[in-house]
């Protein structure tokens, strides 16, 4: 059982796609530039023959020295001018070669070349290349230890580029940043440019691409061996960020085995059972299991409330167990033979009317839960009970099917005298708020004992009279209503939260439309553009979400100070409109007070709760036909059908009642009480 807040499921994976792939940088490995690195292990490899291949013994110092000597000797022929001339040029050459080339090949090089040095380096790299360049199958020659006396030549470029060891290099150019092994190039500085002598390898990942690109670059080298292949890691998440199109009809349909999504609100006064009939029936389908259980029962023995058990399941917070009460709206999900069930307790207590208002906004179907016991249900039926109101206030935000679970029927011997008694005054009442006899259904239960809940009641005294579906049966065979999938997205945040690692989480109904991973959305009213970054589903990751989802979308580009429960996010191309006044059509519940032009009310619309006035009495309307049976009215009183307009405070992002159902409802409170429910005809103000 998951609330807003639960994000045990939640991928933490996608937190760090800005980062760098291991969790390090350019700086922790180097302290100076990645060029200079492969330069410096060039050079390095270059001076120690022990880094390409082992020798079998070292030349003896006098076999150098005598090595050494040598070429001085070569050229003591020249003149003092020519030889002063090839000492210069000797040492330019030193400069760029360093030791990777013998000092009498610079010599020879340098006099065939009268001299020029740029001319003696281009021979030098011709010889080299000609000499060291073979096919990459082609077997290396063995290690030949060099005659005495002579100069010992270091071996081909090609044979170091096979040995040398990879190094694992960071790479900044702009781009998303990813780990690669390099195969320096052997590069030599001629007149200011880089002359590349020879290269094996290439550099796998020199350039890599930025965090937001959405395809990573392939390597440059197409012809590499397997064993730099399969050395080379993981180049993270990239193919992730690829969008693709899809269809979300065939997508739900395939979704959850072609099950039907139905989201279902629990009501009724308080202390009816409701925590308790719903924990118990999560428990009979196997939700929660013996060790859980047990666990709620030894705790509830504890703090004196035995008979909670059950409630526990739904009641997660410490001070809703402490207080015996349900306080918010507590979620889950469940599963029948042929629906999705998103499970919302609402709470009962009247002090807590604004979140069952929250809760109801947000379902497709209801359980009205009533105690059967003497007296208590006249208790929550007649005046100051909250049975009638949480029944009129789900038929006014737009739920059709109702299913009333007559509860603690084991309280009175589950008499069918008693049933029909409860059912009777109820549905009187029913049919007045709205409810057709077709869609509203009545099962006897017991919510502590579990009689009638996941399997029927096998007890006679039931049986003898009561020939009826059980509670789960019944929610199966409610019918699932038509998602508008194919209408700009729209989402009402009923919590914000600052998630682990960046962005932060908004949670909430998706009312119309779908979303992807990766889409822009547009936050209303505060006009704020962001980007969804991961979609989760009942504590699972997933990569899409569709109208009817109960969805936590991980949010970033967008500050969470700037987002209020009660915003609209919605589509970019086709935004909801914000406004601070509207006209709307309401209908004038059982309350005493006139309602004047003036009135203060408090509008709760979704999961928003804002305090307006009415600002103007437009007209009065026939209750059947809608037509204007009076204007300009003075004042208006209980079972009246008016259009009036409305001023908030601060602006609320709305619908028109014909282009969105969902978004188009509000409920009207005063001091306590629901005075009106209502529906947007008209927005006069847009922000």
């Amino acid at each position: 059982m998951a609330r807003h807040r639960n994000v045990r499921g939640y991928n933490y994976d996608d937190d760090f796609d800005d980062d760098d792939l291991y969790g390090q940088s350019v700086e922790d490995d180097y302290c100076i530039s990645p060029a200079t690195a492969a330069q410096f292990i060039y050079s390095k490899r270059n001076r120690h023959s022990s880094f390409t291949e082992p020798l079998e013994e070292e030349v003896e110092d006098e076999d150098v020295n005598e090595e050494q000597d040598k070429p001085r000797a070569s050229h003591t022929a020249l003149s003092s001018v020519d030889q002063a001339r090839l000492f210069s040029c000797l040492d330019h050459m030193r400069e760029v070669l360093g030791e990777s080339v013998s000092e009498q090949i610079m010599i020879d090089a340098a006099m065939q070349c009268q001299f020029d040095v740029p001319k003696a380096l281009d021979l030098v790299f011709k010889q080299d290349c000609n000499t060291s360049m073979k096919p990459l199958t082609q077997d290396f020659p063995p290690t030949v230890r060099p005659a005495k006396g002579k100069a010992r030549e270091l071996p081909s470029m090609d044979t170091q580029s096979e040995i040398v060891p990879k190094v694992a290099k960071m790479t900044i150019s702009g781009k998303k940043q990813k780990m690669g092994f390099d195969v320096p190039r052997a590069t030599a500085e001629v007149n200011g440019q880089d002359a590349t002598v020879c290269t094996r390898g290439q550099v796998l990942d020199d350039v890599i691409e930025e965090a937001d690109s959405l395809q990573s670059q392939s390597p440059a080298n197409t012809s590499q061996t397997s064993e730099d292949l399969t050395s080379t890691p993981s180049q993270g998440k990239s193919s992730g960020k690829s969008k693709r199109k899809i269809n979300i009809k065939e997508e739900l349909e395939r979704r959850q085995g072609g099950k039907q999504l139905l989201n279902l609100v629990v009501i009724g006064h308080v202390d009816a059972g409701k925590s308790t009939l719903m924990g118990h029936l999560l428990y009979l389908l196997g939700h929660v299991n013996k060790r859980t259980m047990h666990k709620y029962e030894q705790e509830s023995k504890k703090a004196g409330k035995a008979s909670f058990a059950y409630a526990w399941v739904l009641d997660e917070t410490g001070e809703e167990r402490q207080r015996g009460v349900t306080m918010d709206v507590g979620m889950t999900k469940f599963e029948t033979k042929t629906k999705v069930i998103t499970l919302m307790d609402a709470p009962g207590h009247k002090d807590f009317i604004p979140n069952m208002i929250t809760g109801a906004a947000q379902a497709d179907v209801a359980i009205l839960v009533v105690d059967a016991s003497r007296g208590e249900f006249e208790a929550g039926f007649e005046a100051g009970g909250q049975t009638r109101e949480h029944a009129l206030l789900v038929r006014s935000l737009g739920v059709t099917q109702l299913a009333v679970a007559v509860n603690k029927m084991d309280q009175v011997n589950w008499q069918q005298e008693r049933f029909c008694e409860v059912t009777s005054k109820l549905g009187h009442f029913l049919k007045q708020a709205g409810f057709k006899d077709s869609d509203v259904y009545y099962i006897p239960t017991s919510g502590l004992s579990g009689e009638n809940l996941a399997k029927g009641s096998q007890i006679s005294e039931l049986t003898n009279w009561y020939k009826g579906p059980c509670l789960i049966d019944q929610i199966d065979y409610f019918k699932a209503p038509q998602r508008s999938v194919d209408k700009p997205f729209r989402l009402c945040a009923s919590d914000v939260f600052k998630d682990q690692g960046s962005g932060f989480c908004v949670t909430g109904k998706i009312e119309a439309g779908y979303v992807q991973t990766g889409d822009r959305l547009l936050a209303m009213p505060p006009n704020e553009s962001c980007t969804i970054k991961g979609i989760t589903l009942h504590d699972e990751a997933v990569d899409w979400a569709a109208a009817g989802d109960h969805a936590s979308l991980t949010l970033t580009g967008v500050d969470i100070i700037k987002i209020n429960v009660g915003c609209v996010f919605c589509s970019p191309s086709d935004p909801i409109k914000a406004c601070t006044r509207f006209r709307a059509r309401v209908l004038i519940f059982n309350f005493d007070v006139p309602i004047t032009q003036g009135f203060p009310v408090i509008i709760h619309y979704q999961t928003v709760s804002e305090p307006a006035t009415i600002r103007k009495l437009i007209s009065i309307l026939h209750k059947s036909t809608g037509e204007v049976m009076k204007k300009k009215p003075k004042c208006l009183t209980k079972g009246m059908n008016a259009i009036i307009e409305l001023q908030t405070q601060r602006p609320v992002a709305l619908e028109l009642y014909k282009d969105f159902k969902e978004l188009g409802r509000f409920m009207l409170r005063y001091s306590g009480s629901s005075i009106a429910a209502g529906v947007v005809t008209e927005i006069k103000e847009s922000n």
